[in-house]
């Protein structure tokens, strides 16, 4: 039996197996294994290799659905069910930003409650950068059919428009400083997404009901876990499509 998939996307990544296997640490014999054989990497190795393909590692190794190892460890990565988003305490989304120091991501419409909430969140956004740290917002495009769409579905009208070009107003003061990076983006949003190092919030979406009254699911990553991957994996798929905004382009109409 060989691992077709793991070929395919070798293939469609652009990537060769020598390059790959240089990538993440490994002889190229032994990629080659990995699809003549259908041999199971060790955990790192899957790790490295998914990331590196941008997929799951489920995707490329379908029998780790059935390891009771794995799915084990992916239960470990769930800490705590919120039933709204309005039940996270305020000081709980302060200790997270501040405990802040490598990645901080954000995907959402409009985000407003988040810097109406935090009054010093750009300032944070900034200093943050400036220890080092990668900030990536992703915010709605206020013109976009998916947020009119969304608006329609929730009976707010213009309002969703009129909230992400506030919150674009609101973060102008972090546009073009390095490690910032905001775009916009014309996705359907399933689930708003809040990632703070090493924790995951994430927002789910049901139809018809606003992101304040649905529930957040907080995420911890855990080494060999899948769930925070999966998720973060979907976050840079967006970012890959998104436009970049510069200070000129965030001025509300």
């Amino acid at each position: 039996m060989t691992n077709e998939r793991l070929r395919s996307q070798i293939a469609a990544a652009g990537l060769t197996v020598n390059v790959l296997a240089e990538r993440i640490g490994v002889n190229p014999k032994t990629v080659e294994r990995w699809f003549t054989k259908d041999r199971l990497p060790h955990r790192n190795h899957r790790s490295h290799s998914a990331q590196a393909l941008q997929v799951d590692e489920a995707y490329l190794w379908p029998q780790l659905l059935d390891d009771p190892r794995v799915q084990s460890v992916s239960g470990a990565e769930l800490l705590m069910l919120y039933p709204h988003r309005s039940n996270i305490p305020a000081d709980h989304w302060a200790q997270l930003i501040h405990g802040t120091h490598d990645r901080l991501d954000v995907l959402v419409y409009s985000g407003l409650f988040l810097l109406d909430s935090q009054s010093d969140l750009v300032e944070q956004f900034v200093a943050k950068a400036e220890n080092g740290a990668k900030v990536r917002l992703l915010l709605g495009d206020p013109d976009s059919p998916a947020v009119t769409r969304r608006a329609r579905e929730e009976g707010l009208g213009e309002n969703l428009s009129a909230r992400i070009r506030v919150s674009l107003d609101l973060l102008k003061p972090v546009l073009e400083r390095p490690g910032v990076e905001v775009r916009t983006h014309s996705t359907t949003l399933y689930n708003s997404m809040y990632r703070f190092d090493e924790h995951l919030l994430l927002n789910v979406h049901a139809y018809g009901s606003s992101a304040a009254q649905n529930p957040v699911v907080h995420l911890r990553h855990v080494p060999g876990g899948q769930v925070f991957a999966h998720f973060m994996q979907a976050f840079d798929r967006v970012w890959d499509t998104a436009t970049s905004v510069d200070a000129g382009a965030a001025v509300s109409p």
